[in-house]
């Protein structure tokens, strides 16, 4: 997820606006349980104490579990291409990306998955990392069960801050492509509300609920892993 996220960071997860019925959306850092083994291979690190005390209190993830953390490209029922170098193509609208790591173009030219056009399942969505030429995402799982899908079900919840380090402290929002007339005509209001609240109205809202609950968590940009190229 470079440049949007770097190793350290640690994120503040949204796990409220679920319990509403409210579904994540086209543009929104997701945290997501491994769907179908995507991180095979990947060794568990082993936590050190302070690490352990964090995980205990919700502050940080457990060593065990293993997810990842995407942006939301596609939903149910949308159509999401890539041609040549791109743009990415969602429902026949290119998208303007000025998220993707430098240097990266939005769509890969190899034959692993980088070419592709899948229609998005209802309860399922296509998840792509916005360091593109080295991220392990939807693209190179579609030989799995879920075809690269990420079950709905399966996510934890959205990154809405970046909480640590303190100098990196900023809220990750929807881009405005995601906005363009005929792509995503309608959004909850909890979605929006999150999107334009006050940064610190965002941080009180979101960070008593991450305390209270054990497995609300900050989650870390270290699930994104390079193996074979990839993460």
């Amino acid at each position: 997820m470079q440049n949007t996220l770097q190793q350290g960071d640690r994120v503040l997860v949204d796990k409220l606006t679920p319990w509403f019925g409210s579904e994540p959306e086209r543009g929104e850092v997701v945290v997501f349980h491994d769907p179908s083994d995507w991180l095979r291979g990947e060794p568990t690190p082993e936590p050190n104490a302070v690490q352990k005390v964090l995980s205990f209190i919700g502050l940080m993830p457990s060593a065990q579990e293993k997810d990842l953390i995407k942006r939301v490209i596609g939903v149910g029922g949308d159509t999401v291409e890539c041609n040549g170098t791109g743009p990415l193509m969602v429902n026949g609208k290119a998208l303007n990306e000025p998220y993707v790591y430098p240097g990266n173009t939005p769509c890969s030219q190899d034959d692993m998955g980088g070419q592709f056009k899948v229609q998005v399942p209802k309860g399922f969505l296509w998840v792509m990392g916005d360091h593109r030429q080295n991220s392990r995402d939807s693209r190179y799982n579609q030989d799995d069960k879920y075809h690269g899908m990420v079950p709905v079900k399966d996510v934890v919840g959205r990154a809405i801050v970046k909480a640590w380090p303190i100098n990196r402290w900023g809220t990750l929002p929807i881009p405005d492509t995601f906005d363009q007339p005929g792509l995503n005509d309608q959004k909850s209001p909890a979605a929006a509300s999150l999107t334009v609240a006050p940064q610190g109205a965002a941080i009180a809202a979101v960070l008593p609920v991450v305390l209270w609950r054990r497995r609300g968590r900050v989650l870390a940009e270290p699930v994104e892993r390079t193996t074979s190229g990839r993460s």
